[in-house]
């Protein structure tokens, strides 16, 4: 009896547990297994356009057995009326698909540091991001109206995964703030190239001195990076886990790392502007010496010549470009336009017993006592715009050169 019940019991082993074990390896068959997704984040290069960074989308599926790189930074100089778009505010940018080992080497032989952080999306999230990817990819959409600060390579990759994680990333960025600024992270990046650097300063209005949360200085790569680090989010059990499960250096940086915040030249430029202001001082005061009256000249000339035309190219971008952040430039309180209508005045100085005409003597005076008001300004809720150290180095020379400009008055030509 005991035998037989052994045989039955087989048998039904046989029978229904061959089964299940036959559907669950069909079952593991055809479900496909889980798309993975990667930041990749690039340090800053040595060519200008590469100083902020750049990141990608890593998605590897195995069911098409590859990985893709989305990459939301292409733009191409090739394009019509690419440097008009460029100074009108106009840029257009658009996504592509790579083969992220390709971009891996190509960015490795830049000598650019390489980290891959592997993020904790669910197979629902991960599927959903792979087609909002794709969707990106079609001709109609690929193309975007770029903006430095908020829409570049790095916000729109921000903006995907919180599309897909349900408004989590925003939630947990809008209020935490380091007090950075656009022109802080702006003028960091920009160091290694300091002319490069104070042309970008000049050019930024007080939109770019605004505090930053997380969220906004996510228009760095390098900083979205970081904050992701401090994410959660809900697993399948609602328990919150932190978004990147796991991070790899792939290629160390092997150029100079951007300070974390720029220099301060506020010292440096009361220096060379001082300076410049005594020269001019001296200068105006030997007016018996052919030599002094010449350099005088030169450099009044060169002096108001510079002033004036920043001066235009500020009213240019602020009156007839889409550069939001060059708008109601405050430095055009020491830049003025108005430098223009004295350089014949100054240029007929090197004359002997030139003086200067009643026009000339009043608008050098109003030149300066308006370079004056900048600094004032610095105490006034209404000028947040952080420019003190241009005005330190270019308020002394309108001082002295208003003062030559009073000091003939007893010639007039």
């Amino acid at each position: 009896m005991s035998r037989l019940l052994a045989l039955a019991a087989l048998a039904c082993f046989l029978l229904f547990g061959g089964r299940a074990l036959a559907q669950a390896t069909d079952a593991a068959a055809s479900s496909p297994a889980a798309i993975e997704v990667s930041l990749l984040t690039v340090g800053p290069g040595e060519i200008y356009w590469q100083r902020f960074g750049h990141n990608a989308i890593v998605i590897h599926d195995p069911a098409r057995g590859q990985a893709v790189s989305y990459n939301y930074g292409m733009f191409d100089f090739e394009e019509a009326n690419f440097f008009v778009n460029f100074l009108r505010g106009r840029m257009t940018y658009q996504i592509s698909a790579e083969d992220p080992v390709e971009e891996i080497a190509w960015y490795t032989g830049e000598g650019r540091s390489i980290t891959r952080q592997d993020l904790r999306l669910s197979v629902a999230q991960a599927s959903a991001l792979q087609a909002y990817l794709e969707n990106n990819l079609l001709p109609e959409n690929r193309r975007y109206r770029y903006d430095y600060f908020t829409a570049n390579c790095s916000t729109r990759v921000r903006d995907a995964l919180d599309s897909v994680l349900g408004g989590a990333l925003h939630r947990q960025m809008v209020s935490p703030s380091r007090g950075f600024s656009y022109r802080l992270l702006a003028d960091a990046l920009m160091t290694p190239q300091p002319w490069l650097m104070a042309v970008i300063d000049i050019g930024l209005g007080p939109y770019a001195d605004q505090r930053l949360s997380y969220w906004n200085d996510s228009f760095v790569p390098m900083q979205l990076m970081d904050h992701l680090r401090e994410m959660k989010v809900a697993d399948e059990q609602g328990e919150l886990q932190p978004l990147v499960k796991s991070e790899q250096v792939i290629a160390k940086s092997r150029l100079p790392a951007a300070p974390a915040l720029p220099p301060d030249l506020r010292w440096p430029f009361l220096g060379i502007g001082l300076a410049l202001g005594v020269l001019l001082l001296v200068l105006s005061t030997r007016r018996q010496s052919a030599a002094a009256r010449g350099a005088f000249a030169v450099l009044a000339f060169t002096y108001s010549l510079l002033c004036g035309l920043i001066g235009l190219v500020l009213l240019g971008l602020w009156g007839f470009t889409e550069h939001q952040a060059a708008w109601r430039n405050e430095n055009l309180l020491i830049f003025s336009p108005l430098c223009l209508l004295m350089l014949g005045a100054w240029w007929r100085s090197a004359r002997p017993g030139m003086g200067m005409s009643r026009f000339s003597r009043v608008l050098a005076p109003a030149i300066a006592v308006i370079a004056a008001f900048a600094l004032f300004s610095k105490i006034l809720a209404n000028f947040p715009q952080a420019n003190l150290h241009w005005i330190l180095l270019i308020l002394p020379g309108h001082l002295a050169l208003a003062r030559a400009a009073l000091e003939r008055s007893d010639n007039p030509d």
